[in-house]
């Protein structure tokens, strides 16, 4: 085998096993985290069944100060990725509601293949502004649904 046909397999055995890359053994699955500046303490809830690949779904997400009250009329910006492959989230989703108790709705969320991905949330309240990132693992087993 010559060295270019080499080289054009190795991408292709690159390409093939992209999307089946570990997430870190270290990595911080929780879903109630302090903020960046720790002004806020964000618990974000996932559907109630895995999201099935290049399908819409929606997360809520509770905004809380330190010590609990619920945090009203904030702008949430919803932005993320998968940092292993160094491409964003396919869609934009948006906070299009806010509900009781400091509890907002997020919509337009897709993941596009199995993997690591994280949540970044930029958070503007009267309380302040302030940042998060959560890290979640899309497993095969949701990309059969």
């Amino acid at each position: 085998m010559n060295r270019f046909a080499s080289a054009a397999l190795a991408l292709t055995v690159l390409a093939a096993t992209a999307g089946c890359m570990s997430a870190p053994s270290n990595l911080d699955l929780s879903l109630t985290r302090p903020t960046v500046d720790n002004k806020f303490v964000v618990t974000l809830q996932p559907p109630a069944k895995p999201a099935a690949i290049n399908q819409l779904h929606s997360w809520q997400v509770r905004l809380a100060s330190p010590s609990g009250t619920p945090i009203a009329h904030a702008r949430i910006k919803v932005d993320g990725g998968m940092p292993q492959h160094g491409h964003g989230l396919p869609t934009r989703p948006q906070a299009t509601q806010e509900l009781a108790d400091g509890t907002y709705v997020i919509e337009g969320m897709k993941f596009s293949m199995t993997g690591w991905w994280e949540i970044k949330l930029a958070i503007d309240s009267p309380e302040g502004v302030d940042k998060v990132t959560f890290n979640t693992v899309v497993a095969e087993a949701a990309a059969g649904r």
